[in-house]
Formats: C-alpha cells, structure tokens, sequence
C-alpha cells in the first residue's frame, strides 16, 4: 500500500459533515464524528430509505467487479471516492478474482487515507495504491494514477456514489467524460448516483438537511434517470441499463429485495 497526495493534505475538519464519514455513519461504521452523526441520523429521518440504500449500493460495487473481474477480463481498477473501508472493497473483490489484480483509490478525506494504509492490504501478487486528491483534479487523478496503472490496457473506473457531490456547475460530464477518455477501449465506468425522481419529496428533503451540515464542496445534488443516463453517452451500456440497485445482477446471496431505493446504477463499456 503506497499513498500519496496531490496538491497537499486537507486537513481535517470534525465541525462539519463528510461524505465518507456520513457514509460510515448509515453503514454501521464508528470511524466519524458528531457533526457526521448528527448529518447522518437527520438524513435517514427525512428518507428512511438511505440506509437500505447504501447498503445496496455497497453490494452494487461488488456484484460490479465481479462481472468485470470474472467476465470483461478487468485487471485494473480506478476507484475515486472509496470512501472509508469496509466489507468486499474494490481490491479485495478485484483479486478474489485474479489475486494479480491492481487498484488505485482516490478520496479527498485524511481519516479514509489513515484507515486505508492499515486496512486496505493488498496480496503479494497485486497492488494497491491510494491518493488523496478531489475527483474534479482530473489531470492529478490521471497523473497518479498512471504510476500504478497501465492506462494502454482497460481499466474498471468505479465512480460509485460519488458524482452526486460534483454540482452541475463543475460540470460532472466533463469530469467523467475525461477520466473516461484518458482510459483505452475496453475500459468500463461503474456508476451509481442518488435519484432525484424516486421518493423525490424525501430525497429532496434528505440533501437539503445534508447540505446544511455538509463541508463546503461537500454538497449532494440527486439527479433523474435520464441525467444519471447521460454519464454513459457514448459507452455501451451493459444490460440491463441504468436501473435501481437491486435490478443490476441481483444476486440473492446480497439478502436484497425489489423496491424503490432512490438510487440509479449501470455500467458501461468503452468501445
């Protein structure tokens, strides 16, 4: 595990609220602080659905690998937004598969850097490498990433759950357009991102006392399915498209049911 940061280390700020931290917080974690709680708890009160969410989300993530690991051939993955370590991460799923597999995780969060230079151990016959840095710093992502990763040959870009704190001002196409085109044919984006047109009035009500805890940058934007759609324009979408977490690969082994769970999710190829 190597881990290095682009442009300085941000320093640590427990009066507000985290995206990693309040992630921590709905998947049972104790890696967080007040501020993150108190986020957390008032969210899940305006949408009782986040928690079963995020959960779901998480088994996303590795249903995902596993398919592009096990079917698509993928040896190299370009996780930005890790967050803080839990169960089945990207490289444990990854080189489950293929234990040569290589990852390289982006946050923007010291306490996910601290967490993943003791937990995220790779095995002998992979890698794995962490930056912090912002996912709207392309070319630092790009850069670093390059020094572990062979971006001649296809990498899994995982962008789960994350793009929802890039407002539409930053233009999260373009941020995920370029990741995407610095990357070769065969690469595949895996994205997940809350909805905006299921439970809207719940959602919306769940940002809101969010974002008025948030760091500053850290603010959530839902978006609907044809906007969580257009981050696969010009990418063949893997079926069954974008649809909700339970829908994609639903393996029973995840203990998941059917129901309106305010996010979207797909995977996409690059042709």
């Amino acid at each position: 595990m190597n881990e290095r940061a682009a442009g300085g280390t941000v320093p640590i700020n427990s009066s507000v609220a985290h995206p990693a931290r309040v992630y921590n917080v709905w998947l049972g974690g104790k890696d967080h602080y007040p501020a993150d709680q108190e986020a957390a708890e008032l969210a899940a009160a305006a949408n009782p659905q986040i928690v079963p969410a995020v959960r779901a989300n998480r088994a996303f993530l590795g249903r995902a690998v596993r398919e592009l690991a096990g079917k698509a051939g993928i040896r190299q993955f370009l996780d930005i937004g890790t967050g803080i370590p839990t169960a089945n991460n990207t490289h444990e799923v990854a080189q489950g598969v293929d234990p040569g597999a290589r990852v390289v995780y982006v946050d923007n969060d010291p306490i996910v850097l601290a967490h993943a230079r003791a937990l995220l151990v790779s095995t002998p016959e992979g890698a794995t490498d962490y930056l912090e840095a912002d996912l709207r710093d392309v070319d630092s992502v790009l850069t670093a990433a390059r020094e572990m990763l062979d971006l001649a040959q296809p990498v899994g870009l995982m962008l789960v759950a994350v793009l929802q704190y890039v407002p539409d001002a930053d233009d999260p196409y373009g941020i995920a357009r370029r990741l995407l085109d610095a990357l070769a044919p065969g690469s595949h984006i895996v994205l997940s991102h809350p909805a905006a047109d299921i439970g809207a009035e719940e959602v919306a009500e769940s940002m809101r006392v969010y974002n008025d805890r948030a760091a500053e940058h850290a603010g959530a934007t839902p978006r609907t399915h044809a906007d969580v759609t257009r981050f696969f324009d010009d990418t063949d979408l893997l079926e069954p498209g974008v649809v909700q977490l339970p829908e994609w690969h639903p393996d029973p082994a995840d203990g998941l049911s059917p129901g309106a769970l305010p996010m979207w999710c797909g995977v996409g190829r690059k042709p």
